[in-house]
């Protein structure tokens, strides 16, 4: 219907602030709802799958098989119960990633970034949080990780239109996340030898709560 189009073209176009940086904020609950509801639930692609494990394709074109791609990572996002997740976690190969996330405030963070890349932090404010990580594509596993607890991402949203994202905290982790697996890193590759390996046994000794897809 109408309204529904009207919505929808405002929640892909998100206001931003005197900075620059898109509020990602307001009308949290309604906008993911939105799309997960258009959206089909897909299973999750893990560690092995070679669609993880190198640098996606840009995003080139903003169309209607990319606004219903981000439905579907919404929708699946939901199922599994993550607060990020990345195209080719659900074996597509395109630099898009969607979020539903709280910073370390409690605020919750809502939004869809193409071609996201990450800002290089100056040393000075380089503040490193080694906070407890886990991974979708990783399920049962968690990992000490250090990481900056600021980040800024740049990169277009659904309509082509550049913005920038920034977060704190556990936003932060999330951002820096994501982006990493759209150029083929998964967070358990910043791990020492030692650390992996036990990340990769918890994974095999566990039992994922969401559809994923067996790798070969």
């Amino acid at each position: 219907m109408a309204q529904q189009e009207t919505d929808q073209q405002g929640f892909d176009a998100l206001p931003v602030d005197d900075e620059g940086f898109v509020v990602d904020t307001e009308q949290c609950e309604e906008r993911e709802q939105a799309h997960r509801e258009r959206g089909t639930s897909r299973p999750i692609t893990v560690v092995g799958n070679p669609v993880l494990h190198k640098e996606c394709k840009d995003v080139t074109s903003f169309d209607d098989d990319l606004a219903r791609l981000v439905d579907d990572m919404f929708a699946s996002q939901r199922t599994a119960e993550g607060v990020g997740l990345a195209a080719n976690q659900i074996g597509v190969d395109l630099k898009v990633f969607v979020y539903d996330c709280p910073d370390d405030e409690g605020v919750r963070h809502v939004g869809a970034v193409c071609n996201p890349v990450l800002e290089e932090l100056p040393a000075d404010r380089r503040n490193l949080d080694d906070s407890n990580e886990g991974c979708l594509s990783v399920p049962t596993a968690y990992a000490s990780l250090a990481r900056p607890d600021h980040a800024v991402v740049r990169g277009q949203d659904l309509k082509g239109n550049p913005i920038k994202v920034r977060g704190t905290g556990y936003f932060a982790r999330c951002l820096q996340h994501e982006t990493d697996h759209l150029y083929g890193y998964l967070y358990i590759d910043r791990l020492s030898k030692r650390d992996r390996k036990d990340a990769l046994r918890q994974m095999a000794e566990g039992t994922p709560r969401y559809p994923v897809v067996a790798n070969d």
